[in-house]
């Protein structure tokens, strides 16, 4: 991964690697299978989801996704409301039109196969598709890979030696280190270096208008998820923003009494993304659906606490942070994982939480070493966060999880800012011994919801 785009993906709740990933796997398959000429002979058609897709897979929406995607939706478009019409039919004919273009055999419940308990070798959250003609002979298989955030490779561009080769960026960096000192060789800012390296993907103005988009859509989130009352479903949890939001919203504009009020506020930015996401609402891969309220709630506060120093809303602002941010991103993505399938949910809000903190440390004037000590204060106390929804579901822990990181991002950002950005344990350090915590850690704690909070508090 070498841009920021690759992380922040406009797409659907409530899962990016389990709802983004196979929706986007499915439609690759039945386009490919098409400009193959295999699916033109297709009659029948069956999905095999792997290890924690296959787990998680019913509380995450994952099998829902797959027959959207077969159809042809893919999430950063997709319109749920005729979607839903359309899963309906399939459902109760056992038919699907795979691409809208070829109706083929498809029974929801014997078709659609949830492993929890195999694991392929490359990663934790793997499916396989198959097409079979009308003897029922085999035309084609695929098995790809859901690695987080959304992304996806397929099993067989994984040896390709066309993913093999590197990008030609003007500022390339492996790790925490050389960013620093590419920045200082070229008296740069992280975001700036950043901006130059997107350049080579797109023009300027693309990137400044796809950033101000993702910012759009993570704001209309925000905005949805505070006017939105009732309960989330399945497990019937009682929606929080709305009710936080009303009771601040009488307050705003008067002085506070209380000044931790301020965590009310980032409490409640990231509550709102997140309850959005459990209802499977449009949504910002922050890197992942999971853990998708930590950068906006921070880019929240920037904005309406620090406007002293702002002055004045700013785009650069925002572009500037969202650059940063997915430098440090680009780092853990490259060098580790995002996944909570792969390293547990140190993977998702450890790594959302040390984006947002660097990124916010730059936009408060700090050094590049802050912003690095920032990343790091932030992740170094997300080490060994382990992933286990209730019911496979991203709604316990994982919502107040957000909120609770997003304050840490504040607290981390405003601690690298006071010291002088010298300290012992470095970006790249905390990098690694998280990915080493996350292999080390046991499968029922990495998004497969069979140990921790998942099975000691039994879902209704």
């Amino acid at each position: 991964m070498n841009s920021v785009f690759e992380l922040f993906k406009i797409g659907i709740g409530p899962s990016s690697s389990h709802t983004v990933g196979p929706m986007r796997i499915a439609c690759m398959f039945v386009k490919e299978a098409y400009e193959s000429g295999e699916l033109q002979k297709c009659d029948h058609i069956k999905v095999e989801l792997f290890g924690s897709l296959g787990a998680t897979g019913r509380g995450h929406s994952s099998d829902k996704a797959t027959v959207l995607g077969l159809m042809g939706n893919v999430p950063e478009n997709v319109d749920m409301i005729e979607a839903k019409k359309r899963l309906k039919d399939v459902i109760e004919h056992k038919k699907i039109n795979l691409l809208e273009i070829k109706r083929v055999n498809f029974d929801f419940e014997k078709d659609l196969v949830l492993n929890g308990s195999k694991f392929l070798d490359f990663h934790p959250n793997a499916m396989s598709l198959y097409m079979y003609d009308e003897n029922e002979e085999l035309l084609i298989e695929k098995t790809y890979y859901s690695i987080g955030g959304g992304a996806v490779v397929s099993e067989d561009d994984i040896n390709s030696e066309n993913n093999k080769q590197k990008v030609d960026l003007p500022y390339n960096f492996k790790n925490a280190d050389e960013l620093l000192e590419k920045c200082r060789k070229n008296s740069l800012h992280v975001s700036t270096l950043m901006l130059e390296n997107e350049k080579v993907f797109r023009s300027e103005d693309e990137v400044r208008k796809g950033l101000l988009e993702i910012w759009r859509v993570m704001q209309e989130c925000v905005k949805k998820g505070c006017e939105t009352t009732g309960e989330l479903p399945v497990l019937g949890v009682k929606r929080r923003a709305n009710k936080i939001y009303n009771k601040l919203h009488e307050k705003d504009g008067f002085a506070m009494i209380d000044p931790l009020e301020v965590m009310d506020w980032i409490n409640l930015w990231a509550l709102a993304v997140n309850e959005q996401n459990a209802c499977g609402q449009k949504i910002v891969t922050a890197p992942t659906n999971g853990a998708a309220g930590i950068i906006p709630s921070v880019m929240h506060y920037m904005n309406k606490f620090l406007g002293s120093t702002f002055k004045e809303y700013d785009e650069d602002k925002i572009i500037n942070f969202l650059l940063t941010a997915g430098a440090i991103g680009l780092l853990y993505q490259n060098n580790a994982s995002i996944s909570g399938a792969d390293v547990g949910c140190q993977g998702e809000v450890g790594v959302a939480c040390s984006m947002a903190a660097g990124a916010l440390a730059e936009a408060m004037g700090g050094t590049i070493e802050q912003v690095e000590n920032a990343a790091e204060i932030a992740m170094e106390h997300s080490l060994g966060l382990t992933c286990d929804p209730i019911g496979g579901l991203v709604q316990i822990p994982c919502i107040e999880r957000n909120a609770v990181a997003s304050v840490r991002a504040v607290n981390s950002a405003r601690m690298a800012l006071n010291g002088d950005g010298s300290h012992y344990v470095s970006l790249d350090s905390v990098i690694k011994t998280m990915f080493e915590t996350g292999k080390d850690m046991m499968s029922k704690y990495k998004e497969t919801s069979k140990g921790g909070l998942a099975v000691n508090i039994v879902a209704c």
